[in-house]
């Protein structure tokens, strides 16, 4: 008989949820799972962290998109009351771990995205029919909640728990930032600074930004620009400021694991951009007040675009055009030439409501006892 009655089997271990997955060892009794693939070069957690030893399973392709998790099925047989899976309709062992616990009166969630707004008819169906094996869905947003409904599942069965990083750490930081010269010092002028952390990729569309500024021909719309973070297309973007002939107004900071001078850097910069899909650039950004830009085509998006509130925590632009960026950037500098205390409440209120370990332990707690 197992002490704990949680087994969690996710697709991968992301450093970054460590504090969730820590809170939920010791305050659910969660054994973890783990595939044991890389993804999108995401740092692993440090396994050694958790009282219990982490258990891997092997990924093995099997056709086109299907795959499965070598040692998932025989978990079903295990004296587990509740299970959380990753439950991406490709993977078919847990489409066989689902159908086994259905027949032997287990419960068993889902966490994943659940619903972008662009699924194909294979995906929509295989979705559809997931979820009346599963006893719930475990969501990252309220848009994809939205969209499940429109689309029959029963909102009973759709639950929030969003995102978060490590909220308590980056709290202790916050309360002991200020407003410092950073980069006015870097840049040697009074220009507004725009940030952008995260992998320097060809999906954040980082080379819109390069545009905008090229095309400024007016002091309202001069900024400067910082990349925190590195990636394949540095070099193309390192290309792109010397042709444009903007060295003196960017900076490319590089890769940083210091959350100190991370917060530093995000609380001193006017605003976060990321021209492509945000994630959770947006949750790190407001996290230390700082307000978030990205485009307005949601399908597309991660799921916490929502930490953005149009005026109020950010503003979004046309997908992929670059007047549109320009002119939402510069309508947001005019209006907010300096962050002032509301507006850095307002990113720290939505971060410390929803994104932190906090609300998705009571939200687990809820659901599964």
């Amino acid at each position: 008989m197992n002490e704990n009655n949680i087994c969690c089997i996710l697709n991968y271990a992301p450093h970054y949820r460590e504090e969730i997955f820590l809170a939920m060892e010791k305050e659910l009794k969660c054994d973890f799972y783990f595939g044991d693939s890389t993804y999108a070069n995401i740092k692993k957690l440090e396994y050694g962290k958790f009282e219990n030893s982490i258990k891997e399973l092997k990924f093995k392709k099997l056709f086109n998109h299907f795959y499965l998790l070598h040692g998932q099925i025989k978990l079903a047989f295990k004296d587990y009351k509740y299970y959380i899976i990753t439950g991406q309709p490709y993977n078919i062992s847990s489409w066989l771990l689902l159908i086994i616990n259905r027949l032997k009166g287990k419960k068993t969630y889902i966490w994943n995205h659940g619903w972008y707004g662009n699924e194909n008819v294979l995906k929509k169906t295989l979705k559809k029919i997931q979820l009346k094996f599963a006893s719930g869905y475990l969501l990252y947003g309220n848009y994809a909640k939205k969209l499940m409904v429109n689309e029959g599942f029963k909102e009973n069965k759709l639950f929030v728990i969003y995102n978060s990083l490590f909220y308590s750490k980056q709290l202790e930081i916050r309360e002991k930032l200020s407003e410092i010269s950073i980069y006015k010092d870097h840049f040697k002028n009074n220009c507004p600074t725009i940030i952008f952390i995260g992998r320097l990729t060809s999906v954040k569309k980082l080379d819109m930004l390069l545009e905008v500024m090229k095309s400024s021909s007016n002091k309202i719309t001069l900024f400067n620009l910082v990349f925190v973070g590195t990636g394949k297309e540095k070099e193309s973007l390192e290309q792109l400021v010397l042709k444009y002939g903007l060295k003196s107004n960017v900076w490319f900071y590089g890769d940083c694991y210091n959350e100190e001078k991370i917060g530093e850097l995000i609380f001193n910069a006017s605003i976060c951009v990321s021209p492509g899909n945000i994630g959770l650039t947006a949750i790190h950004s407001l996290m230390y007040g700082t307000p978030s830009i990205t485009h307005d085509n949601f399908t597309k998006q991660m799921p916490e675009f929502e930490v953005i509130e149009k005026g109020v925590t950010g503003d979004f632009f046309k997908e992929n055009d670059i007047e549109s960026l320009k002119k939402t950037i510069n309508n947001w500098l005019v209006k907010h030439p300096k962050k002032n205390d509301q507006l850095i409440q307002n990113c720290y209120s939505i971060i410390d409501r929803y994104y932190n370990p906090k609300f998705q332990m009571n939200l687990l707690k809820n659901v599964l006892q």
